[in-house]
């Protein structure tokens, strides 16, 4: 059973935002102004999805009402409205309940989405890979599931049939478990999926290379600055969730040393719990990270409210103390005058910030000297140290590695060997342990 895209690239599109007042939300809370930036965003998501946005609706109310979310009155406007628009489709800015959604497709007699359906079908039209659409088909289904009853009414037809439903069974409950096989043979298959990742990520282990994870808020640059930095060619693109697959590359910080650096999906605010189960073969690229470099768009006047979100998700994946860097991007996009002022308080607070900060331009290429020497030095220290190694020329992974990863001083070919005299990381002086030629002092003490 494979889900489909619910969104068309010509839909016409009407979204509807929900808040609640001021006097609901406690005294000196602003209302609306967060439900507009979510709606606003919302719109983002549509046109991401190649919908067409014919109108948007936003109420503030003193509760949610909970069979419809938005009340009979509203209820009855938006209908109304949304004829008179040529609307195919309602899309509200919060996750409904199974009742409010069967309730609202009902009574409008258009098809209704939520928030995180909206999301699920970006992921599906972004997922490339065969892990990633596994992943996508995984959050899809669950959330389905509960939200079958009432979502047309043939689901609740009786029927029998013969080896595919027991005699009288709804074919509700067929639709029930064949999702549920296909669940079950999903998670079967990104297991797997997670195992051959797991097998992969070892193989890189074996490799001296800390790794880099990029993180943060969809459209904040990430894959930019990821291309900037490694000459990578990652799509770039304005849309949310561009980039959905993760991709790895090495970074030269310096002359003696390299790193991974992984290029992950973008959050986003009430990203989907379900989402981020399923996407946890591919968020393990961010656990197994020893630094995490989180990327803002300062440009955006709403970046603390979204690196908020992103500090949620990574809560959420238990990394919130693992070592990071925060990258402040799109500095080309402020004013002289306002650059002035940021600089001047990152100087103020450098010395009680939570985590080291640079300013850089992914676009223009701005601030990356600054940049890679702050991934270096927040980087777990492995030092380098200097040794002499006599290795078989056969042995061509070990010298591949002692030449990527360290600096040769001197090298001679004698016989089937070859004498080396190199600087390297001590983690990959440990791994050569059995080539180092000790000085006769050392063979005296031993």
């Amino acid at each position: 059973m494979k889900t489909a895209s619910r969104l068309d690239h010509s839909e016409r599109v009407f979204l509807v935002g929900v808040g609640v007042k001021r006097g609901a939300r406690g005294a000196g809370v602003p209302g609306g102004a967060a439900e507009r930036e979510s709606l606003s965003e919302l719109q983002e998501l549509a046109q991401s999805a190649g919908a067409r946005v014919v109108g948007s609706r936003l109420q503030m109310r003193d509760s949610l009402d909970p069979a419809t979310l938005i009340g009979r009155g509203m209820l009855a406007e938006l209908k109304k409205e949304s004829e008179r628009r040529d609307a195919d489709l309602i899309i509200v800015d919060r996750n409904l309940s199974p009742v409010q959604y069967r309730n609202l497709e009902r009574e409008m007699d258009l098809p209704v989405i939520d928030r995180t359906q909206l999301i699920l079908d970006i992921f599906a039209r972004h997922a490339h890979s065969r892990e990633g659409q596994l992943q996508v088909e995984l959050a899809q289904l669950n959330y389905l599931l509960p939200r079958l009853a009432g979502s047309k009414r043939e689901l609740s037809r009786l029927g029998g049939g013969i080896g595919t439903r027991g005699p009288g069974e709804q074919k509700l409950e067929t639709d029930r478990r064949r999702i549920r096989d296909r669940v079950r043979k999903i998670g079967q298959s990104i297991e797997t999926v997670r195992r051959q990742r797991a097998l992969r990520r070892r193989a890189r282990q074996a490799v001296p290379l800390g790794t880099v994870a990029l993180v943060g808020y969809t459209n904040a640059g990430k894959s930019t600055l990821f291309n900037a930095l490694t000459n990578a060619d990652v799509l770039t693109s304005p849309k949310m969730f561009a980039t959905l697959d993760p991709t790895i590359r090495s970074l030269r910080l310096g002359p003696r040393r390299r790193v991974l650096i992984s290029d992950t999906v973008g959050f986003i605010r009430d990203l989907p719990p379900d989402l981020i189960a399923a996407f946890r073969a591919t968020l393990e690229e961010v656990q197994e990270a020893a630094l995490i470099v989180q990327v803002t768009d300062i440009s955006n006047p709403t970046h603390a409210e979204q690196d908020a979100e992103v500090e949620k998700v990574l809560g959420t994946l238990g990394v919130a103390d693992r070592p990071r860097l925060h990258v402040f991007n799109k500095i080309d996009r402020l004013s002289a005058e306002d650059l002035s002022v940021l600089r001047e308080s990152l100087r103020a607070e450098r010395d009680t910030a939570a985590h080291p900060r640079v300013l850089v331009s992914a676009l223009a290429r701005d601030g990356f000297e600054d940049l890679r020497e702050q991934i270096e030095l927040a980087m777990p220290m492995d030092p380098l140290v200097s040794r002499r190694l006599s290795v078989p020329l056969s042995n061509g992974r070990e010298l591949a590695m002692l030449y990527a990863c360290g600096r040769v001083l001197h090298s001679e070919v004698l016989d089937d060997h070859i004498q080396l005299e190199a600087e390297l990381p001590q983690s990959l002086a440990v791994r050569l342990e059995a080539f180092t030629k000790h000085s006769e002092a050392d063979q005296a003490s031993a």
